[in-house]
């Protein structure tokens, strides 16, 4: 199984945080490959930005092979897929997230219930 982390599935696991359910962890550490997407390094450093996250952006890059993930860019495709989504969530980190995880595919970890009306391959803990 191949998974996506949504960001802070991403910022859970490497803080070792309690809000990363024992079921989330086993699903990571089960999984064949991890990625972790420079869409959701660039939503931390917005949050770290206007106060709503306090993290350093560098130790969160390193922590992506730190952890044994792999770095997932965002491509044109993924960009492109954003078109095939219905508007039911706004968010725009979670909207391309979604779509790299639709276009590669892999599944997304996330624990936003909200986003399962979009495909199977959405995993909610």
């Amino acid at each position: 199984m191949k998974i996506l982390l949504d960001t802070h599935v991403y910022l859970w696991w490497v803080a070792d945080s309690r809000s990363l359910s024992k079921a989330a962890r086993k699903k990571i550490a089960g999984a064949d490959t991890v990625f972790v997407s420079a869409a959701s390094i660039w939503e931390a450093i917005i949050k770290i930005g206007i106060g709503k996250l306090a993290a350093d952006p560098a130790a969160l890059v390193r922590g992506i092979a730190g952890s044994g993930f792999e770095p997932l860019p965002v491509t044109p495709e993924h960009a492109l897929a954003l078109t095939r989504l219905r508007d039911h969530h706004k968010d725009p980190f979670d909207r391309i997230l979604l779509a790299q995880a639709i276009t590669e595919p892999l599944y997304f970890l996330t624990a936003d219930r909200a986003l399962s009306v979009y495909s199977d391959l959405v995993l909610t803990v």
